[in-house]
């Protein structure tokens, strides 16, 4: 196995991407911390009875306190970590710029960006004294080919594409490798927030239609570039921003 004694955390983990990468994971031998602001312990059981080991926390990535939490959880349940997922996110509704409220601005940074800050507050510091980590941060090509419509949250995940480059040149001399995964608009539950309309055919063909594969990412895409990122098939890769987006940033 790919991942076989490894233990990660991954945030996000109640659906979606990061439902997943955290199935993904324990597939290949890896103990994970399925971490969400809501109930993730359906997927907790049903990885229990595919024979993988999982547990998991509600915790809200944005605040400090929670993050401190996570990882010391990881520590406790796990006996460790190696690897860090940073993929819990908010999305947005495709609508003029001007018209985003204040208050889900400064939800969607929190979230989609600060939340990476601290989480390396409280996870570097681990992997410095064991010589060794991995972090694997979802971006999106929202921020190499952002859309109209999402201005803020495109300029969010711009956000995270600079800061896994920097982190894995800072980090890189301390054998902590740092990588990202740019997803295209995925079949998850954020998809009609971000199409701004009921998801049916008609709404998805203009963003189809953009993508010369034919069709959106889903969550096994993300959680195989993953796994890969997180494999030690991977040891001489870092500062990655890893498209899976069936050619749309072309």
């Amino acid at each position: 196995m790919r991942l076989e004694g490894k233990t990660a955390i991954v945030t996000g983990a109640a659906s979606g991407f990061g439902e997943g990468i955290a199935r993904a994971f324990t597939g290949e031998g890896a103990s994970v911390l399925l971490v969400d602001i809501a109930d993730a312990t359906s997927v907790e059981r049903e990885i229990a009875d595919s024979g993988g080991t999982a547990h998991s926390l509600r915790a809200d990535v944005s605040l400090d306190a929670d993050v401190e939490r996570m990882v010391a959880s990881a520590r406790e349940k796990l006996g460790g970590l190696d690897i860090l997922v940073n993929n819990a996110g908010v999305a947005q509704r495709a609508q003029p710029l001007w018209e985003v409220d204040e208050e889900l601005y400064d939800r969607i940074y929190a979230v989609n960006v600060k939340a990476i800050y601290l989480a390396a507050r409280h996870a570097v510091p681990v992997f410095l004294a064991q010589g060794h980590g991995c972090i694997v941060n979802t971006s999106s090509t929202a921020a190499q080919r952002p859309r109209p419509g999402l201005t803020w949250y495109n300029s969010s995940k711009g956000a995270v594409h600079t800061m896994t480059k920097s982190m894995a040149v800072e980090l890189g001399p301390h054998n902590i490798r740092v990588n990202s995964i740019c997803p295209v608009i995925g079949e998850t539950g954020m998809l009609e927030t971000f199409m701004g309309a009921a998801d049916t055919p008609e709404a998805r063909e203009p963003y189809i239609a953009g993508i010369p594969l034919g069709r959106m990412s889903r969550p096994q895409d993300v959680a195989n570039a993953a796994v890969f990122l997180a494999s030690d098939e991977t040891e001489f890769v870092t500062g990655v921003a890893l498209e899976v987006d069936g050619g749309r940033s072309i």
